[in-house]
């Protein structure tokens, strides 16, 4: 009887040494492979800024085959993908970081970037305000989103971003500017220039509220006030040339051809 329970205690204790073992090995396969996709992710990353795209994917695939919930890798795929102008795959690749962590900001930057590529306003607005609502207490946010609804063409709804911008910096100029570019979409004149002349109040070389500011002017019939503004902002960055193809608008609006011609030629 005590020659069986001592060979059943050996039989045990052998057990519990594979068992050890085993724990070990697994844990060391678990290593050297978490270290082999972080060696992929970082030849595709050396790959990337060689600007060799199509290699740096193929390290980034090896890196997701061996860990699915590698959320760096698949956003560098991503980035890769986006600059090979593959908008919609980058998309779904930033989306396969998403499903690992959907509160990743980088992934939902990353497809603000691809809808933008593509025109896709709308879209890119809507990634605008995954990020709002992750970080709610950053004004940047705020004006991001509005910008695009903006861009999209959807005036009102931007309004409420740039709202909630300067509820959290009620003296936040760029979006004051881009709320009065919304209004004056939105055909309220009245509201857009008391907005203006409160930037310019602030930041007298504001040359995007001074060329706004001339088109409001120039649709009110003001034209020698228009004419003052496009000419300020003009003298506030000679080299930006809206300013002064409104001028030429605005003057041939009077009848004032040769002096718009004389601009025009000049463009």
């Amino acid at each position: 009887m005590k020659q069986e329970l001592h060979s059943i205690g050996k039989n045990i204790m052998k057990i519990r040494i594979l068992v050890a073992l085993s724990l070990c090995l697994l844990i060391l396969c678990t290593q050297c492979l978490a270290e082999e996709t972080d060696y992929f992710d970082w030849k595709g990353l050396k790959s990337y800024a060689s600007k060799n795209y199509t290699d740096s994917i193929a390290y980034f695939n090896i890196a997701i085959k061996q860990d699915p919930t590698y959320i760096d890798a698949w956003l560098h795929k991503g980035d890769a993908q986006r600059a090979l102008k593959d908008y919609n795959g980058s998309i779904q690749s930033y989306e396969g970081a998403l499903q690992q962590k959907n509160d990743t900001k980088a992934a939902w930057a990353g497809i603000i970037e691809a809808y933008v590529a593509m025109s896709n306003y709308k879209q890119a607005a809507e990634a605008a305000g995954k990020i709002r609502m992750i970080e709610p207490n950053k004004k940047e946010n705020w004006l991001k989103e509005g910008s695009l609804l903006q861009m999209a063409g959807d005036y009102r709804s931007a309004l409420a971003k740039f709202d909630g911008a300067l509820g959290l910096d009620s003296k936040y100029i760029d979006a004051m500017y881009r709320k009065a570019l919304s209004l004056m979409a939105l055909e309220n004149s009245s509201e857009a220039m008391d907005l203006l002349n409160q930037i310019l109040a602030r930041d007298p070389k504001q040359k995007g509220a001074r060329n706004a500011l001339g088109l409001l002017y120039e649709a009110q019939g003001e034209y020698s006030l228009a004419e003052e503004a496009f000419e300020n902002a003009s003298q506030i960055d000679p080299k930006w040339g809206q300013p002064r193809i409104n001028s030429v608008h605005s003057l041939a609006m009077q009848g004032k051809t040769n002096e718009a011609m004389k601009i025009f030629v000049m463009l």
